[in-house]
């Protein structure tokens, strides 16, 4: 990580939101993380499979859900800038056949360490007004 492609800590504020975005998941989008990433579980695909499960149906990748939040904070940060990033998945995202499941990324700055150089982002992952994500944050390392 070169300092040059960082965010500047200066000027930051606790509370600030340095990035949002919309995102819309569809079935075809859980179709090309799961080929990319092996993950064929039933319930990313068939609705018969995950209502039998006790699912409202078909539900998004986690992983994907996370990645999908981290690429928000990544493109803030700067690539390759993100230094460590956790979260608790707390709440499934039904996908619609057909349709599309709309969620809301923010990241937020929720600590500043002076010494360190270093932003906490906070990021929360929102659909239909709940948070599907707990404790989502982004450690991120400043110039």
């Amino acid at each position: 990580m070169s300092a040059e492609n960082r965010p500047s800590f200066d000027g930051l504020e606790v509370g600030e939101v340095v990035a949002e975005r919309e995102i819309e998941l569809t079935r075809d989008s859980l179709v090309r993380y799961a080929g990319a990433s092996g993950d064929f579980n039933p319930i990313h695909y068939n609705d018969v499979v995950a209502q039998q499960v006790g699912l409202p149906g078909v539900i998004a990748h986690g992983m994907l859900t996370l990645g999908q939040a981290a690429s928000v904070v990544e493109e803030w940060a700067g690539p390759g800038n993100v230094a460590d990033l956790q979260a608790r998945f707390t709440r499934p995202i039904p996908v619609p056949n057909p349709g599309v499941a709309v969620v809301t990324v923010t990241a937020k700055v929720g600590a500043l360490d002076p010494e360190r150089r270093t932003a906490r982002i906070d990021v929360t992952v929102d659909f239909q007004g709940q948070k599907v994500l707990g404790k989502a944050q982004a450690l991120v390392p400043c110039a």
